[in-house]
């Protein structure tokens, strides 16, 4: 595809995340397109929902094409079965599925992007990952990509029940250098104060991004005087959870609590999938977006958060307010051995990236942001009083 002259905006000029109302102008101008209108809510302050289309392959193997080949080359040979997302669907434990996205790009040669699971599909353990024609790498948009999109999908925990315009996965659309380096990243901690309730000195704290720890003690008490619950673990063999079905299901029947201990360090072993929070409250002001790394080795061998964007807004309550900083949830997964975590230990690092222009709306409850405010909270779909 071309890229007509009147793609790309005055502010395309400029370096940063791209907002919502860059996305708008993309939509307008043929670079962002979809299948079916855009549904509310879908673009947010720094980021764009995708949705499912309308089938889904069932296949042997997640997949890469690789340079010089789509998507659509590689699905004969690897194609188990395919399933009409225009009704509900059973997507099994363990089972992998590719579903073409109702959203394609034309991108300008100067943008590029990354996707990331959205917070509801990391809680519920639901392994994604969005895949381009030509990709040699996932989650990733190359720049002036012109294509299709697609998601590959794979419960890891639960067996799940979906169907066309559910949305798994979030888009950030870039141009230039975004990242804020450690220097700027400590001013802005002066200005507007990143971490509440904050351990360790400001060189612990800045290092290539903005350190996080995992809280293992709790707040306080319950009201029966037993320690609080610090975090959850997710039972097997339960039944199906349907993603539009919010609040429709006792946590109790698909997780198991943790309780705080304060002698004994806390095992995490392979294959089991943990819910935690942090330490900290964590305030992303509207001049900036953020996303938590998934993976780094140096807090050992474990997988932290799948859902990586934070929006501006985050825990961004008003500058210099005492009341900054929202509890960041971490999906958490051990990889090959068995691995100790410890209250206080540094679990996870921000990336704080410059926007483009100031977004129209940032996050929080007056855009209907399912976790705004939250503590250690579980995907949408439990009753959290149950």
């Amino acid at each position: 595809m071309s890229h007509p002259a009147s793609l790309v905006p005055v502010a395309a000029l400029h370096q940063g995340v791209l907002t919502d109302s860059d996305f708008h102008h993309l939509h307008t101008t043929g670079a962002f397109t979809s299948a079916t209108p855009l549904a509310q809510g879908q673009i947010q302050p720094a980021s764009a929902d995708l949705r499912l289309g309308t089938v889904a392959y069932r296949i042997q193997a997640g997949f890469l094409p690789g340079k010089g080949r789509k998507v659509s080359d590689c699905l004969p040979s690897l194609t188990m079965t395919e399933l009409d997302l225009t009704q509900p669907q059973l997507f099994e434990r363990g089972a992998v599925y590719l579903v073409p996205l109702q959203e394609s790009l034309n991108l300008p040669p100067q943008t590029e992007g990354t996707a990331s699971p959205k917070s509801s599909t990391g809680r519920l353990d639901i392994f994604v990952r969005l895949i381009t024609d030509h990709a040699t790498v996932y989650d990733t948009i190359t720049p002036g990509y012109s294509g299709p999109l697609f998601l590959e999908i794979s419960p890891l925990t639960f067996p799940i029940i979906l169907r066309a315009g559910d949305r798994l996965n979030q888009l950030r659309l870039r141009q230039g250098d975004v990242r804020v380096s450690d220097a700027d990243l400590t001013e802005l901690h002066k200005q507007v104060p990143l971490l509440r309730q904050q351990g360790g000195s400001k060189e612990e704290l800045m290092n290539q991004g903005l350190w996080i720890s995992i809280d293992l003690h709790g707040e306080q008490k319950n009201s029966t005087g037993h320690n609080p619950v610090v975090g959850y673990r997710a039972k097997h063999h339960t039944q199906p959870i349907d993603l539009a079905r919010i609040g429709s299901y006792p946590w109790s029947h698909f997780w198991e609590p943790i309780t705080r201990t304060n002698s004994k360090p806390l095992i995490l072993y392979p294959e089991e999938f943990y819910i935690f929070a942090s330490s900290e409250g964590i305030c992303v002001p509207p001049t900036h977006a953020a996303e938590l790394v998934a993976y780094d080795t140096r807090v050992g061998e474990i997988r932290v958060h799948y859902a990586g964007f934070f929006d501006p807004g985050f825990g961004y309550v008003a500058a210099g307010s005492p009341d900054n900083g929202t509890t960041a949830v971490l999906e958490v997964r051990a990889h090959d051995v068995p691995c100790v975590l410890e209250h206080g230990q540094p679990i996870g690092r921000f990336i704080y990236e410059k926007l483009l222009q100031p977004p129209q709306t940032t996050y929080g409850a007056g855009i209907g942001s399912n976790y705004a405010g939250q503590g250690l909270k579980l995907a949408k779909q439990f009753q959290m009083d149950q």
